[in-house]
């Protein structure tokens, strides 16, 4: 059997395979990093919508969004992009149109000066 550098041929070399790791590791953060910014991103423009179309601080806006998913069994940054998307088309599932329903009345009675 030849070797070659102290390694078998056709095995690959620990540095190499560390560094290889290290870029798919990197690749993955990067993805990730790049949709929890788009997810951030999604949420604020739904809190602006949940601004303007109601009359609620920004701190209660969030509480309103955050608690939609909880009750619809979808994810916030879906719930945030059907209210976005609400702005242009003017549809809205109706699971989500009652419970936006439903969360704007509960934080109206508790107006408060924004957190």
């Amino acid at each position: 059997m030849s070797v070659h550098n102290g390694f078998k041929p056709g095995t690959r070399h620990p540095a190499k395979e560390a560094q290889a790791q290290r870029a798919a590791s990197l690749r993955e953060e990067n993805e990730q990093v790049r949709q929890a910014m788009e997810s951030h991103a999604a949420i604020d423009q739904a809190i602006g919508v949940l601004l303007a179309a109601s009359d609620v601080t920004p701190g209660q806006g969030w509480d309103v969004l955050r608690e939609i998913p909880q009750h619809t069994n979808r994810k916030l940054r879906h719930v945030a992009e059907l209210l976005t998307a609400w702005t242009r088309t003017g549809n809205l599932p109706a699971d989500i149109r009652t419970e936006l329903d439903r969360q704007l009345a509960l934080h109206a009675h508790s107006r408060q000066p924004d957190r």
